[in-house]
């Protein structure tokens, strides 16, 4: 009889045993995913500055210069006035606008881009960006757009005759949920990166926390869309060799870039990864030597924190032989965030180079 009565005791203290024993694990689990998440961030990372001796911030561009392209006579497209959930935004009350620079000027200035009538300026939200030029010669601007938080692409014609940009259609798909950047392949078809896989802010901080890969690539045209690439924690810049061989995708919470064979049918096949010490954001290539350059971010826990008195630091780094054994890698700029807050791109013509960011300044430097 003892015994009996003893039991519902051995009983409470099993289960006070294991409720600890669950906790324990929980509390390890999560200790270990905030270490990850740590890493993924950089969150410990200092960066020693390297400075341009020709350098000058680009009057009226104050609200980010998120992504940059160039054509090959010199004009430079400039995205800016980003709201990113989660991160600052300095006109978080005005539409985001593309601007124009003509960098064979002696003192080139950005010009803010009029656009057509017929499109919602007022939610105008734009992200990455890629030019493409038709044979005869039309270049079309393709933009990514959040227009109340949700992922369009815009493409638009240059007007060059009087600095416009005439809306031709908005760009809407199933599997084009969360873009962050574009590269034009034809005058309607393009590759994207989706940076996540949900929408919902919350849902893409657990995804984030957690660590999954659930980002993709997507090849988008008229006749069809396909994801082409899948399994990175957050595919951002992406871009395509000289020859249009290769394509280039940069995973900015996996601190690498990835080499990907295009083939006909438009599916990717892996080919080599690049490991940095950043977050890499967008790609550029020289289209002469095919060198890569790309703004990046050595801290991501400064960009999404954001304390005035520890300001996200700025990168810029050149890939050189990417498709070579050996890339050389070299640290072209770096800044505390003292001038340049958040790079996240960086492009280059005739040995001058625009340093854009995701919500602050650009840089004008003659290299």
């Amino acid at each position: 009889p003892c015994r009996d009565a003893a039991e519902p005791g051995v009983g409470a203290s099993m289960g006070k045993l294991l409720a600890v024993a669950l906790v324990g694990i929980a509390a390890a689990l999560v200790a270990e995913r905030l270490l990850a998440f740590r890493n993924r961030l950089n969150a410990s990372r200092e960066v020693a500055p390297v400075t341009l001796p020709n350098c000058r911030l680009i009057k009226g561009i104050e609200a980010g210069s998120e992504d940059i392209d160039i054509l090959p006579n010199g004009l430079a497209f400039i995205s800016s006035g980003l709201k990113y959930p989660g991160l600052k935004s300095f006109a978080p009350d005005k539409p985001g606008e593309i601007f124009l620079m003509d960098l064979n000027e002696n003192n080139p200035r950005a010009v803010a881009l009029r656009i057509s009538r017929g499109f919602d300026l007022a939610s105008f939200n734009p992200h990455g960006i890629s030019t493409y030029i038709d044979k005869d010669d039309t270049v079309y601007l393709f933009v990514v757009n959040h227009p109340q938080h949700k992922s369009t692409v815009e493409l638009f014609k240059f007007m060059e005759d009087d600095n416009s940009l005439l809306h031709l259609k908005t760009i809407r798909h199933d599997l084009l949920t969360s873009v962050n950047d574009i590269v034009a392949m034809g005058p309607d078809s393009f590759y994207a990166t989706n940076d996540h896989y949900f929408t919902d802010f919350i849902l893409i901080a657990l995804e984030m926390f957690l660590g999954l890969t659930w980002s993709n690539v997507v090849y988008y045209s008229p006749k069809g869309v396909k994801e082409v690439a899948a399994g990175f924690y957050s595919a951002n810049g992406i871009n395509t060799s000289p020859d249009r061989k290769y394509i280039y995708v940069a995973d900015v919470f996996d601190h690498n870039v990835h080499v990907m064979e295009k083939h006909a049918n438009w599916s990717l096949t892996h080919v080599k990864t690049l490991q940095l010490d950043t977050l890499v954001d967008n790609l550029y290539i020289d289209p002469h030597t095919g060198d890569i350059w790309t703004g990046c971010h050595p801290n991501g826990m400064k960009l999404f924190f954001n304390d005035p008195d520890n300001l996200p630091a700025s990168e810029v780094l050149r890939i050189q032989d990417m498709l070579g054994e050996r890339p050389a890698v070299t640290r072209i700029y770096a800044d505390d965030g003292s001038v340049l807050q958040g790079s996240s791109v960086a492009a280059v013509y005739e040995g001058k180079l625009l340093i854009g960011t995701v919500f602050h300044k650009a840089l004008y430097c003659e290299l």
